[in-house]
Formats: structure tokens, sequence, C-alpha cells
């Protein structure tokens, strides 16, 4: 893991094993930080595509910078950290709320002429169905139990009071972004859509990745894995042989 210069010293970077040609972005799901996807990151970088693991706000380094008040805002954050038209074409990695960040990431970068080749969604809800689901919790109690629901948290950090104030601290702060909101079903980006999921995931059915189809004017694609919200971790390598392949 390097940093890239002209980048924000947040972005963190996976250079690839050989020399290839554009660049993946990795958008952690809610409460997660960038070391969390340092397997999916190495595997990409391994297929010969350079990594960009992105560290939102409240957590590791940038544990004293503000926390973004929208998901738009957040993008814009991201989107500010580096020259992206400088490692393009961009694809574009996301699980559950990072799914939702990349897409508008992948909106402010086709509005600046960044090519954008694909968004892989992962384990997320379309962005027009978000204002019409439920709220996500807001105190601490239930975003805790909400996150145990979910799964991929190890439970012998769970029972550090240090490490669930931190969590939590992140958590809230994504939450909340994420309750404020709202995409019309007429929004779309120019890039492929391709979503993946599992079978075993109790918050995101098959039907509801189905629903990013509307979000695209590319080509849209659905794959299932074994496993629950957090299959990903488990099929790390798989996942980025299918990224690699297009």
């Amino acid at each position: 893991m390097t940093t890239h210069v002209g980048f924000k010293p947040w972005i963190k970077r996976f250079p690839a094993a050989s020399p290839g040609s554009g660049g993946i972005l990795v958008f952690p799901h809610a409460g997660g930080a960038a070391a969390a996807y340092r397997g999916l990151a190495t595997a990409f970088a391994a297929r010969g595509t350079d990594a960009y693991v992105m560290q939102y706000p409240r957590r590791a380094e940038r544990l004293s910078h503000p926390a973004a008040a929208t998901v738009e805002e957040l993008a814009q954050d991201l989107f500010d950290a580096g020259d992206w038209s400088g490692i393009a074409p961009l694809q574009l990695f996301g699980h559950c709320l990072g799914a939702v960040v990349a897409f508008e990431f992948a909106r402010i970068a086709e509005g600046h002429g960044v090519d954008v080749q694909r968004l892989w969604v992962s384990a997320s809800e379309a962005p027009s169905a978000v204002a019409a689901s439920p709220r996500l919790p807001t105190t601490d109690r239930e975003v805790l139990a909400h996150m145990v629901d979910l799964g991929g948290t190890d439970a012998r950090l769970l029972a550090d009071e240090d490490f669930v104030e931190l969590l939590l601290m992140a958590v809230s702060a994504d939450y909340q972004a994420f309750n404020r909101y709202a995409c019309p079903p007429d929004v779309r980006v120019h890039a492929d859509i391709r979503t993946l999921g599992a079978h075993g995931d109790h918050r995101i059915s098959p039907d509801m990745l189905t629903k990013w189809q509307v979000h695209t004017e590319g080509r849209f694609t659905r794959d299932l894995f074994e496993g629950g919200h957090f299959y990903i971790t488990g099929h790390a390598e798989a996942v980025a042989e299918l990224i690699r392949a297009g």
C-alpha cells in the first residue's frame, strides 16, 4: 500500500503487480475504514489494476475531519481528493452505503469529463429506493444492534469499549448522511452498472439489486455469491476475478 503523488494521503493506493491502465476505486460500507478492504484491493492489484481505497471522515487518520452532512457532500469530498482524470478510465466498487457514494462520485466525475467505465454495486439498494426505505437507526444502542445484525464486525472487537466508541462515531455519521439521501429514478450515469450480492443477504434481496438498472444508460448485470451481507469477506478473489473479466 502506498500514497499517490497529487492525492490526499488518506487515499490508499495498492499498485498493480504489473503495469496496466485505469484504476479501480473502492468505497467502503457505513462505518467501514479503508483497512477493511485491504484484501479486496490486493486482489485487484494482483490482477493488473491499481486500486484506490477511499477513507471517509471520522475514522482512522481522518478521525478529526468533520463528517459529511450528505452522501453528495461525501462524494464531492472524495472526488476533490485527487486528479482522477490522470488515472482514468475508472471503475468504481462500492459496498452497501459505499455503492450509493460511488454512484454520486460517478455523477460528479462524469460531469467533469472523467471517464467512468463501470460502477460495481455490492449489497446495496438502488439510489431511487433509499428515500422510501426505513430510516437507519441513530441512537448508539440501535446503531450497534443494527451493525451486529448485519455481521461483518468481529465479536471480540465489539467487546472493546474504545473500539465501539470509535465505530459508533463513524457509523452514526454515515447513517445520518444516508438518511438524508434522495434520488429520482430518472437520474442515470453513462457508466455500466454491474450489481453483486449474496443469496443469503437478509437485508438486500436480488430484486433490490435489480432496481439499479434504471440508473444506467449503459449495460446492466447482476451476479450472486453464496453468503450474507458481507459475502465479500470470503469471496475477495472471486469478486476481483469477475471485475477483471469486465
